[in-house]
């Protein structure tokens, strides 16, 4: 089986590049299926963040898309118009070389050019956000007429998706429930590879928060429930793992709101022992394609507390059980769940072994059978 993924780069480091990289390790290496990966903007000489397997194949266009910003308007837009019709042109013609079974598209990336490819292969296009955030600059502030037009091209991005594509992959039954004009829709979350070499004791005085410091994952409000908790638990210290735009912000933040015991970090290769000495897992994003944070952390039975985003969370965490949902903004109530937590050690260790159990169910060959099955059940009608 020929199968063939169109991206923009694999030399950064997110969790969309990190999940195409193990699903394509997978796909060739357990399944033995011929995988390509063409890169757009990546130039040949960028390492790939994620060590992809040596059987695979990468094809790097190298399309100068972003020197469109080296010019003024009108000009920035002449140039841009180019870049998309080389971008397509591109595509296209090692599309129709390689003559794939299954061209696999990103929901956030050119996914309405890759669905309306003519030829052999079905288009499968795979989700990582919530719909209505898949193409959006979240956090910033736009004239009117720019919404206006944003608005516009997004409803036609979409809808060429929905009726050009084959099959259309969310990370959740919310999501799912967003793309009813779509010709059909699956629900096939992520999965974790991190190996576990220690789970947590559930006993050391520290939560952990790991993620990207951008603003839809609401560190913001994490430092703010942390104010409450640590003025009645100030022998508790919260950690953050992460580097990204609003590091400087957050820092001031913390400072401002007065919250002790609070420490920013870079992002760490093993973080696997960080989050095995944590004994509570604090994630308040704004909105989650599935989180793999929450994942990782209950694979390492870390009890976790979360808002109840769109749309991750509320499928990895069974309230009162594995961990805690909180309805999404309520700051007091999330500081409450973590007071909880803090002040009762049998119940962190009996949601520990409830989080274990449940992180089974995205054990890899699970999940990529599923997507072995997808691909058959598609390529025989």
């Amino acid at each position: 089986m020929k199968i063939v993924y169109v991206y923009s780069t694999m030399a950064v480091a997110g969790g969309t590049e990190r999940m195409i990289t193990e699903k394509a390790n997978y796909l060739s290496e357990r399944y033995g299926y011929n995988v390509t990966i063409i890169t757009c903007f990546q130039r040949t000489n960028e390492n790939n963040f994620f060590h992809l397997s040596k059987n695979i194949k990468q094809i790097h266009l190298e399309i100068p898309f972003f020197s469109q910003y080296k010019y003024k308007y009108p000009k920035r837009l002449w140039v841009k118009w180019q870049m998309n019709r080389l971008l397509k042109k591109s595509i296209k013609n090692v599309v129709l070389e390689i003559n794939p079974d299954i061209l696999i598209g990103v929901s956030r990336f050119k996914s309405n050019y890759v669905s309306t490819i003519k030829c052999k292969a079905k288009k499968v296009i795979e989700c990582h956000e919530v719909r209505y955030n898949t193409i959006r600059d979240t956090g910033l502030d736009r004239s009117f007429l720019t919404r206006v037009f944003f608005n516009i091209y997004e409803f036609f991005y979409f809808r060429t998706i929905e009726r050009n594509a084959d099959v259309v992959i969310t990370l959740t039954e919310g999501d799912k429930m967003l793309w009813k004009r779509a010709k059909r829709t699956e629900v096939i979350p992520n999965f974790s590879t991190m190996p576990i070499s220690q789970y947590t004791d559930c006993t050391s005085k520290r939560v952990i928060a790991v993620g990207r410091l951008a603003w839809e994952k609401g560190f913001g409000r994490l430092i703010e429930a942390w104010r409450i908790v640590s003025s009645k638990h100030s022998d508790w210290h919260l950690d953050i793992y992460g580097e990204g735009s609003m590091h400087d912000t957050l820092i001031a933040l913390a400072k401002l709101c007065k919250a002790p015991n609070l420490t920013f970090h870079n992002v760490m290769s093993n973080i696997s022992h960080e989050y095995a000495t944590s004994s509570i897992c604090a994630v308040t994003s704004y909105f989650e394609g599935f989180s793999l944070v929450l994942l990782e952390a209950m694979k390492h039975g870390v009890p976790c507390v979360a808002f109840n985003c769109p749309f991750g969370p509320g499928s990895i965490i069974n309230d009162a059980n594995n961990g805690f949902l909180v309805y999404d903004g309520e700051i007091r109530i999330f500081a409450d769940r973590l007071c909880r937590l803090i002040e009762d050690e049998n119940l962190r260790k009996q949601f520990s072994k409830a989080a274990i159990e449940k992180s089974k169910t995205f054990d890899v060959d699970v999940i990529m059978n599923k997507w072995k099955e997808l691909f058959e059940q598609i390529l025989n009608g």
